[in-house]
């Protein structure tokens, strides 16, 4: 999936063991 979509969406992005993750994200 992608971020890029029409949705607008808050989302935390952090550090993870796997790379950058989005985290709590919710659409607004």
């Amino acid at each position: 999936k992608t971020l890029h979509q029409d949705q607008r969406v808050s989302f935390e992005v952090r550090e993870g063991p796997k790379g950058l993750q989005a985290i709590h994200v919710k659409p607004l």
